[in-house]
């Protein structure tokens, strides 16, 4: 039996880490804004049934000047997020609808991610209703305190979050009804939400290329992966509706 998607695609943050004009879900990654590669992987995806696009109010005007009109024709709608990103999710989860079986939560600024990796995830939730995506912990990872090495961290069973991080839309809403009842500062992704009910969350494996972008440099990273992926497979006569060059 097929299930109903809804994806919440996150791009409310204030990008303080960023830096220069454009905030980091608005930045160029290869040809078109980094936010509109995340929308477009679950847009196109027949099992996606409703597509959130959340932003800070005070991008709304830009956003629908920019893009209105073509995220509107392709049924994306967007939705003012909070502060912090648990308030986002929290508001885009209002607007899901009744008949949404499950739901994906996607960083705007994680678009390296595959539609392979997305497949994985979807089917492994699909299982055991929380799954996400997650990349080995590769590096050596210090213990600092005021600036002086306290101790080195086994790495061994670490893994870096990733997402999307997909739920069934039961548990996610359940999840943060409890939101209330914690502290919200030590609140940094959904699955945590979810692991503190004692819901197990999967993972669906992934490498360093889902990258999400957080500062400069990180966009150039971006841009550097997708285009030696369509190096190796570039669709012939296929031109996605958030082109850049089309909009």
């Amino acid at each position: 039996m097929s299930k109903n998607v809804a994806a919440i695609i996150c791009a409310a943050g204030a990008s303080s880490r960023f830096g220069g004009k454009k905030k980091k879900p608005f930045v160029n990654v290869a040809g078109r804004a980094a936010f509109l590669r995340s929308v477009e992987l679950f847009n196109e995806r027949e099992d996606v049934k409703q597509v959130l696009l959340a932003i800070s109010e005070e991008d709304e005007e830009m956003v629908e000047i920019s893009w209105g009109a073509n995220l509107q024709f392709f049924g994306v709608k967007v939705c003012i997020g909070g502060a912090e990103r648990f308030e986002t999710v929290s508001k885009a989860l209002e607007l899901v609808k009744d008949d949404i079986d499950i739901v994906a939560v996607h960083d705007a600024v994680r678009c390296c991610v595959t539609a392979q990796w997305i497949d994985e995830c979807l089917k492994k939730a699909f299982e055991t209703g929380a799954a996400m995506l997650a990349c080995p912990v590769v590096a050596t990872i210090k213990d600092v305190k005021d600036g002086l090495i306290v101790g080195t961290v086994d790495r061994a069973g670490l893994y870096e979050a990733q997402t999307p991080q997909i739920f069934s839309a039961e548990l996610l809403r359940k999840a943060y009804s409890n939101i209330d009842k914690l502290d919200k500062s030590k609140i940094s992704d959904d699955s945590q939400l979810v692991e503190m009910m004692g819901h197990k969350v999967a993972i669906v494996e992934t490498d360093s290329s889902n990258i999400k972008i957080t500062r400069p440099c990180d966009a150039v990273i971006a841009t550097a992966i997708i285009k030696e992926r369509q190096k190796q497979v570039k669709p012939k006569g296929y031109k996605s509706p958030f082109n850049e060059d089309i909009w």
